[in-house]
């Protein structure tokens, strides 16, 4: 029997086993619920994929993060909301973090669990219903939802009668097959988003082998005119009555984007610590210096170790000294306050990416002074006394 719920302290989001490694989770932002009061014409059908096992261990599934703020961002603007996936029914999310704010608050409202508990079936839906349809990502729905004729003809519908689609990182997986009454796919000659190859590429390493396909791939096959951002940023992509965000940090942009294409103008928008992060890093990254001084006058308000994992795969990604400049300002910045070994390590490498020899060897002469034991800052500071 599956189990929608377990209480774990998973490191989630979308560094999994990265954040395992190094980080841990911080403090997040609360949502403030408006009620059960909602609008039944402007009802949201959500897809979750069905495909998970054993928290994502054995099969993947969806992502528990992003079902919930957006359920929230749904929610608290007065929208209805059901639940929906292949079979009905219980299904299976990837480990997440329970203490998340926005996964208490979800896993806090009753009528939320229940109907995550026992999903409503693809059979049983009513297209005619619902004013939009939501899928979920989570790499499960890579696995399932592409081909499921029953969901393909619930959004063709909702789409052809007026209704908007949205979808969030691997929840545009379900869009690939979609037709329209004219023959041509949904997507085709439309603005689309979804995970990208370099995403796939930095993070989807379990799983990217058992893949059919990658999204990007996809969409430009469907001859889609595919957009993003920089890794694991938010994007959302607008095509009028669709509606796609490219990963997780783009959930609650991209429901407040469907929102918007239903007519409704968010009044409750959901700040949480790791999106609002992540928007700093972007300004960070776009050169933006006031976005620096707004980071040290506002820790409260942001993740210093979400910065700092940043900084670290940005370095990993890196190909230009203007990459590992950028990868060695948001690992500084976050080093103050995180003040972890791993991290200084790779801001001595940055800095011998950069040319920096003395400022390496002063770092690594503390690392070993603190870390006796740390093989790859001894072997790396002896081969730079050899030069």
């Amino acid at each position: 029997m599956k189990c929608t719920f377990r209480k774990n302290k998973s490191h989630t989001i979308w560094l999994v086993a990265f954040w395992v490694v190094i980080f841990s989770p911080s403090f997040q932002a609360k949502s403030v619920p408006l009620g059960d009061q909602a609008d039944q014409q402007h009802k949201v059908l959500m897809v979750v994929s069905g495909y998970g096992e054993n928290q994502g261990k054995d099969k993947p599934g969806y992502e528990f993060d992003e079902l919930s703020k957006a359920y929230l961002t749904f929610r608290d603007n007065g929208v209805a909301v059901d639940i929906a996936s292949p079979q009905g029914g219980a299904v299976e999310a990837d480990e997440y973090d329970t203490k998340k704010s926005y996964n208490q608050t979800f896993l806090a409202d009753q009528k939320a669990v229940n109907k995550l508990a026992d999903t409503l079936a693809f059979s049983a839906i009513d297209s005619s219903d619902y004013a939009a349809v939501f899928v979920v990502g989570g790499k499960g729905a890579m696995f399932d939802l592409p081909y499921d004729k029953t969901l393909q003809k619930i959004i063709a519908s909702v789409y052809q009668t007026g209704g908007s689609v949205g979808a969030v990182c691997h929840g545009p997986a379900a869009l690939v097959d979609v037709k329209l009454n004219d023959g041509r796919y949904l997507v085709e000659g439309k603005k689309i988003n979804g995970f990208t190859n370099v995403e796939e590429r930095m993070f989807g390493k379990k799983w990217v082998k058992h893949f059919d396909f990658l999204l990007e791939d996809k969409f430009n096959e469907r001859q889609a005119r595919f957009q993003s951002s920089p890794m694991m940023l938010s994007h959302v992509a607008v095509d009028q009555r669709l509606v796609t965000g490219q990963n997780p940090a783009s959930t609650v942009d991209t429901a407040q984007a469907l929102l918007k294409s239903m007519g409704i103008s968010p009044i409750n928008s959901n700040q949480y610590s790791d999106d609002l992060t992540l928007k700093l890093v972007a300004e960070i990254l776009n050169g933006n210096d006031q976005a620096i001084q707004q980071y040290r006058d506002n820790k409260t308000r942001y993740e210093p170790m979400m910065m700092g994992m940043y900084g670290y795969m940005h370095f990993l990604s890196a190909d230009s000294k203007h990459g590992y400049s950028q990868a060695l300002t948001l690992m500084q910045l976050a080093q103050h306050d995180v003040n972890h070994d791993k991290l200084n390590l790779q801001i001595a490498k940055a800095h011998l990416k950069l040319g920096q020899v003395s400022q390496a060897k002063s770092l690594l002469w503390k690392i070993t002074a603190s870390k006796p034991d740390s093989t790859e800052a001894h072997a790396l500071l002896e081969q730079l006394q050899k030069k």
